[in-house]
């Protein structure tokens, strides 16, 4: 190989680490954004067993003097609603069992009302601060951010593709940097072949 073609080779290998390093950081700074979303929002989703991720639940279980006949009609209920003080406007109802009714009001207020004998529980749901909010944005809300997010996704491939060219030597791709990329690869597919 001729002296002008290594010289040629090291200048395109250079230029492609500092266009690596271009590109990885400030694609990285424009994306900080949507990595915290999706990163979040990941581990909150990750968990849907254990806990709700979008919604704080409050149960109160309380006595009601007065209750109404099943059957009992729109108007009568909103009445209902209005005589017991609720912090929410009736909605909707249907009565899931013969004795008891189940009452949606504004707020994220649900009453599960014994009509039998006017024990009931008051659901109250409360927005998860930051995790409600991401997890929207996880489930994709609607076409601009579809975009958006497909232009993310593009983004880690680039994160992924410019990485093998940042670092060079011992620490790089065909050191323990490989180590690495080999791990990375082997545990998804573990997780496939084994499950």
């Amino acid at each position: 190989m001729s002296k002008k073609t290594t010289e040629g080779s090291s200048k395109l290998i250079k230029n492609l680490r500092k266009w690596s390093r271009i590109l990885h950081r400030d694609i990285g700074y424009f994306f900080l954004g949507a990595s915290l979303i999706y990163g979040l929002s990941g581990i909150a989703l990750n968990h849907l067993r254990d806990w709700n991720p979008n919604y704080v639940v409050d149960f109160k279980e309380i006595n009601i003097d007065n209750t109404f006949e099943k059957g009992a009609s729109k108007d009568e209920i909103i009445e209902w609603v209005n005589v017991n003080n609720f912090n929410g406007k009736y909605k909707t109802h249907y009565y899931p069992e013969p004795n008891q009714a189940k009452i949606y009001l504004t707020n994220s207020i649900t009453v599960y009302l014994n009509l039998n004998n006017g024990s009931a529980v008051i659901e109250t749901l409360k927005k998860r601060t930051i995790f409600y909010h991401t997890n929207y944005l996880h489930y994709n809300p609607g076409k601009w951010w579809t975009w958006f997010s497909d232009a993310f996704a593009g983004a880690l491939i680039l994160f992924a593709i410019t990485a093998l060219f940042m670092v060079r030597g011992k620490k790089g791709a065909w050191g323990r940097g490989g180590i690495y990329i080999i791990l990375g690869i082997l545990i998804p597919l573990l997780v496939l072949f084994l499950t």
